[in-house]
């Protein structure tokens, strides 16, 4: 019940953004574009090149908007998980704004580190701004065949939006994931902000982007997920 009404609080304070203006109104989606940067990976103590490399291809909620890197839980999930005695190297491919569209125009930037796993959490600025889902969704299609055909691993990361963008609209924009992962067989995490959105002291001040506490949280909703592909890759 927590997480029904968290999510129902979200969707109230996006509605309230929304309604200063339309759906490519900026402020409503995940984050301002930013510079783009060249993903960096976490330095480790001692070279780990035999350990599985886990690239994160999102927006802001991946890159840990207003934290530090390793705040945001890329970052997060390589430290739980070698705690647990698996070993990751990560890199954070975040770049806040991004959009589906902007992630397959990176990703064979991305392939070229060869990873042995992509993480895919695109898919919310696009809605958020009001782009055609028909385009969010070939977009996604895109980037996962890609790695399928480059031999990588994909964990899709699902997310929703509020329903004043449309029952019909938002509806059809959470379905197109689960769709994704059935028709190209890949994993899917069904809410990347799974009791994390709407409730405010896992949030900053815009009631969108987690806390260090949210990110925390954020890990804790994938690791599971993630550590079963990487059982796969072995």
């Amino acid at each position: 019940m927590r997480s029904n009404l968290s999510w129902l609080a979200l969707l109230g304070f996006l509605a309230l953004a929304s309604a200063c203006g339309g759906p490519e109104r900026k402020a409503s989606s995940v984050a301002e574009p930013a510079p783009a940067r060249q993903p960096v990976s976490h330095p480790a103590v001692f070279p780990r090149a035999q350990e599985p490399l886990v690239v994160f291809l999102g927006d802001s909620l991946t890159a840990g908007l207003g934290l530090a890197e390793d705040q945001a839980y890329p970052a997060l999930l390589e430290r739980r998980l070698d705690n647990e005695g698996r070993p990751v190297r990560v890199i954070n491919a975040g770049v806040s704004g991004d959009t589906t569209a902007g992630g397959l125009a990176r990703l064979d930037w991305l392939l070229s580190q060869k990873p042995d796993v992509l993480v895919v959490g695109l898919g919310a600025n696009d809605a958020l701004r009001g782009l055609p889902l028909e385009e969010t969704e070939k977009n996604l299609r895109g980037i996962v065949r890609g790695c399928q055909t480059a031999g990588v691993r994909v964990l899709l990361l699902g997310m929703k939006i509020p329903p004043n963008y449309g029952p019909d609209y938002a509806g059809g924009f959470e379905a197109l994931y689960p769709r994704i992962a059935q028709d190209l067989d890949v994993p899917l995490v069904p809410f990347l902000l799974e009791g994390v959105g709407g409730v405010t002291e896992l949030n900053q001040a815009d009631g969108i982007h987690p806390t260090a506490q949210g990110q925390e949280k954020v890990a804790e909703t994938v690791e599971p997920y993630l550590a079963k592909v990487l059982s796969a890759t072995k």
